[in-house]
């Protein structure tokens, strides 16, 4: 498996590296649907849609919503942004509130909801931080791997309390405190080298705390769903590491939020 892990992470890496920050406008804004995509056909899975007919179609459908985004210019708009923030505060309550809350979204249409408002914000996200120059999206990026890897260091040497035992029960609050060490420490590293001051560093910090905040919630809202589903990977597109939304889930939540607070602090 390790092998295997290794293997995959060679090739990927570059590849989506090259595709991130050596594409832009209409070639950026295609490489990074054929991304949402794969998530789509995914989710289409964890909504409980497993014939592969089906699937097909509403991938299809989600690719025309976002050429009539691209079309309507609405890909460096603020309003799906906006309409991320509105889904994740929904997402934070059926996470919180599971398996209790289960009634409310576990028919198949509303899962399909959940994922219009989770991948075509995030497709938004992206192409309006790579409209900027490319650095705000590498840091979210970073933010979301150094979230990770603080999180699973501190979470294994002092990890006590739980997060979300009924939804993913190896996370614990230890963990999150560790991860945002890690992700405090990245901005100020970040405020220092795009020479923010004092303020803007201050800013910066600020959104981090609740971007970084947020990306546990896109790693515990997918974990809800594959236990829901009873499936450990979301597919296994990616061998030896699970489906596309298992690589971006936390992306999913940390980029439209990110993106959203860049288009209203000026700070940054």
């Amino acid at each position: 498996m390790l092998k295997q892990r290794i293997i995959t992470a060679a090739w990927l890496a570059p590849l989506v590296l090259a595709g991130l920050f050596g594409l832009q406008g209409g070639a950026f804004a295609l490489f990074t649907a054929g991304i949402m995509l794969l998530g789509a056909w995914e989710w289409a899975n964890l909504a409980g849609v497993q014939h592969a007919t089906h699937r097909a179609l509403l991938v299809i459908g989600v690719a025309i919503l976002m050429l009539l985004l691209w079309q309507s210019g609405t890909a460096f708009a603020r309003w799906p942004l906006w309409v991320a923030a509105a889904g994740w505060l929904m997402n934070l309550y059926w996470v919180t509130r599971y398996p209790e809350a289960l009634a409310q979204w576990r028919s198949t249409p509303r899962r399909l909801l959940m994922g219009l408002w989770v991948l075509l914000p995030c497709w938004v996200g992206f192409n309006v931080l790579r409209e900027s120059g490319g650095v705000w999206l590498l840091f979210v990026l970073l933010l979301v791997w150094t979230a990770d890897v603080g999180a699973y260091f501190v979470g294994r040497a002092l990890g006590k309390h739980k997060l979300a035992p009924h939804v993913s029960p190896g996370k614990t609050w230890e963990g999150v405190a560790g991860g945002l060490a890690t992700t405090l420490l990245l901005a100020l590293i970040f405020s220092a080298w795009q020479g923010l001051g004092w303020r803007g560093g201050l800013v910066l910090l600020m959104v981090t705390l609740v971007v970084t905040l947020v990306s546990v919630l896109g790693d515990l809202l997918e974990s809800m769903l594959k236990r829901y589903r009873e499936i450990k990977d979301s597919s296994q597109l990616l061998p030896g590491h699970g489906g596309v939304l298992d690589r971006i889930d936390s992306l999913s939540a940390a980029i439209p939020l990110f993106a959203l607070l860049y288009t209203l602090v000026p700070n940054l």
